[in-house]
Formats: structure tokens, sequence, C-alpha cells
């Protein structure tokens, strides 16, 4: 691990009371993802007795990213096929998803049936292991385009069924039904974790997203590119903030219900973001094409976290702060 992303691990286990964990098990989908791999690290480095089971579908990857610990297992499969292991679990975060606009327009297909599929592998472990919670990480897309710009979590708005690009929050929203449904016909204490759009340290700077483009642009002084007017407005999150969100879920949420999680400070629009970020090096400059590039539909999203928040979380921060450890760790 890099100087940030190491920082990122303490500073979640000095946030987080990790004691909750000591003498479980945590079963953690899509664990060398973004968010899943700070999930096992965290878990691994808090000092408590807390068994980890990283489902991976690349396990070299995986023990590359991952030091050896007596406490990790590797179950190596694919989130499609039933969940196979012996191993007891007492809690799972589920991860695993596709995550990539591009594939969202040119894989819908899989898009959909990854969601499903997977979710339903992950419920079904659930319900057979009796274990004590599970988190689903959904997305701030289920919301679609709102009528208004505060949304709780009871607030939905449309999305184009005709559109291929629906295939991820369409499915996002069927998902989050299916996990109700397991709760309420199983009594699966499952909880729904509505994540904004999320960055921080471990992000490739092949990444697609449009905070990975800003951060890259920054640290090879290059311009930055629109190629929209970056009219879209939204909340970010950091991620050691999104972990002890989710952990927060885990352990203290409310069974069948779902919870934000967005630093509702940052709430800004793509452009004003770009030029937040640029300087003598690196401008803003347009590029506004019509191909069609699995972006979102232009929309303005502030995502209230009142709920969450009574729990006892709060975001630590704020989104500069976000941007220079993301370009600091970017930077090797």
């Amino acid at each position: 691990m890099n100087k940030i992303l190491t920082e990122d691990v303490q500073n979640i286990i000095k946030e987080f009371d990790m004691s909750v964990f000591n003498n479980k098990s945590v079963l953690i989908t899509g664990a060398t993802g973004l968010i899943g791999s700070l999930c096992v690290r965290s878990l691994l480095s808090s000092g408590f007795n807390t068994k980890v089971l990283a489902l991976v579908r690349n396990e070299e990857k995986a023990r590359n990213m991952f030091a050896d610990n007596k406490n990790l297992i590797y179950i190596v499969q694919d989130i499609n096929n039933p969940i196979s292991t012996d191993e007891n679990v007492d809690y799972i975060i589920h991860t695993a998803s596709v995550t990539a606009s591009k594939d969202f327009v040119e894989k819908p297909v899989e898009t959909i049936l990854t969601s499903i599929n997977g979710t339903r592998n992950i419920l079904e472990f659930a319900k057979n292991k009796k274990c004590s919670g599970v988190v689903y990480l959904s997305s701030l897309e289920i919301y679609g385009v709102p009528e208004k710009e505060d949304v709780s979590e009871n607030d939905y708005g449309y999305i184009d069924l005709l559109n291929p690009r629906g295939s991820y929050p369409e499915s996002k929203r069927l998902v989050e039904n299916l996990c109700i449904s397991y709760g309420s016909e199983y009594n699966v204490p499952v909880k729904i974790a509505r994540l904004t759009q999320t960055f921080g340290a471990g992000i490739s700077k092949n990444d697609n997203r449009v905070f990975a483009q800003f951060a890259k642009s920054v640290v090879d002084k290059k311009d930055i590119v629109l190629h929209t007017k970056g009219a879209t407005k939204r909340c970010y999150c950091y991620t050691t903030d999104a972990v002890t969100a989710i952990f927060t879920i885990l352990t203290k949420g409310e069974n069948n219900t779902a919870y934000n999680i967005a630093n509702k400070d940052s709430y800004i629009t793509i452009y004003d973001m770009a030029q937040m970020l640029a300087n003598e090096q690196t401008k803003v400059v347009f590029e506004i094409d019509n191909k069609n590039r699995g972006y979102n539909p232009e929309v303005k999203i502030s995502m209230n976290t009142e709920k969450l928040e009574h729990l006892g979380w709060s975001a630590k921060v704020p989104l500069k702060e976000m941007f220079e450890r993301l370009i600091e760790s970017m930077k090797g």
C-alpha cells in the first residue's frame, strides 16, 4: 500500500469501533474492488480477531493486493455461481457489481444478470448460514432523474426503460426489492447502502470515471476535457467515509431499509469541480460531441444523509481533500 492508502486504513480504524467485529467472520464480495479492498484491509488491520472471507475472481491479483494474514481466506469464484464455502459467516458486505459506464451500454445484459444473479446467490447464502447482517451496495443512480434536488430514501425519479443505459439503475432497483423480499419472506437481516460517486486512494489512472480523469489530468499537467457542459450536479464521498458508513449500516442499521451515503457538503456541478482543480498547467476545455459514452442523464441530486447520521455517522473528508489524496496516491 502507498502512504495515502495506509493512512486511509488507519483513519477508518480510528473513526469506527472495530471491536464489534472481534471474533466474527465477514464475507466481502468484490474484495479487490475499491470499496471491497478497503473493507478487507481495515478489518485485517484492526487488531481484533476478525476472519475475512474475500470472494474474488482472480486469486493472484488478490494475493498481490493483500499481505499474508492468518485471518484471510480466499473464495475464488464468479459471483454468478452459488457461493461455496463451509466456513461460518456472521456478516456479508456485498460490493461486487459491474461498475463501468461503458459496460452499461455495451453489455447491458451482463450488467443486469450479474446484479440479479450475484445478489440472489448472496441472499441465499445468508439465508442458509443464518448470518447476523448483510449490506448490499446500491447506488445513487436508483433515483433516476428526480423531481427535486434534495433526495431522501423514498424519493424516486424517472429511468428510461427503453435505453440500454438503464440496465444499471433499473437492475439496482430490482435487486433492492429482492433484498427487501428476502428480508420479508425469509428474515434475512439485509440493509441497503445507497452510495454516491465515491473515490479515493487506490483508483487507477486508467479509470474512466470523471473524478479519476480529472485527477489524472492534474497529475499529468494536461487540460481537463469536458465532453458535456458539466451541468450534472451531485454529492461525492471519500472512500474512508464510505467504509465507515457501510460498517455503521451493517452493525447499527435497521433491517429491510436503505441509507444514503454521501458528503452533503460536496454538492457541486461537474464543471465547477473541474474549475476547482484547474491551475496554470491544467485548464478546462470543452470537446462536446454526440458520441454515446455511457454517461448518466443530466441530473441534480443532493442526497439527504440524515437517516444515516442518526446512527452516529458523519462524513469527515471535504471534496478538496478528497482530490488532494487521490492525486497524491496517483503519483505513487
